[in-house]
């Protein structure tokens, strides 16, 4: 039987259930970007990488303010929400080169949230045949890249696109 370790999954799984008060919160407070995988900050909205990645690439787009609607966003937060969607669409596509991207909001926890309450925009990068039988039937996910050189990859692609 052949094995496949994927170690950084039991930090997941032991802190699922036990994290209290909002991620997205704790994030936005000042400090070290880099350790909590923040890329970019806007006025009102920053990227940061999924911990726990469906795909290589995997960003989120999270609103500063705690606010769980769409409707509930100001007109500014709109826009910082939409240009870091756009930024993050045209790295990944420099940096990854995906075949398509998926983009999903989870309004509530009855439709998936995760973190219900804070507006957070999921950005996955795909390619034809990315899902295997480890993700359908194993309910494994297999990354070729860790996270530290995903962060640096897209942090370049973002900084090569303000010049």
């Amino acid at each position: 039987m052949n094995r496949i370790f994927a170690g950084w999954r039991m930090r997941y799984v032991a802190t699922a259930s036990k994290t209290s008060g909002c991620l997205f919160c704790a994030l936005k407070k000042k400090g070290d970007d880099r350790s909590r995988w923040i890329i970019e900050r806007g006025p009102r909205a920053f990227l940061v990488l999924n911990a726990f990645p469906y795909n290589s690439g995997h960003v989120m787009i999270a609103v500063n303010r705690h606010v769980g609607s769409i409707a509930g966003l100001t007109p500014a937060e709109q826009d910082d929400v939409w240009r870091l969607l756009d930024r993050s669409e045209r790295a990944l596509h420099r940096v990854y080169r995906p075949e398509g991207i998926n983009v999903g909001i989870n309004l509530g926890r009855a439709a998936g949230a995760g973190v219900d309450g804070h507006l957070h925009i999921h950005v996955v990068p795909r390619w034809n045949g990315d899902t295997n039988f480890m993700s359908t039937v194993g309910e494994t996910r297999v990354l070729p890249e860790d996270l530290t050189a995903t962060f640096d990859r897209l942090e370049a692609a973002l900084g090569a696109l303000r010049r």
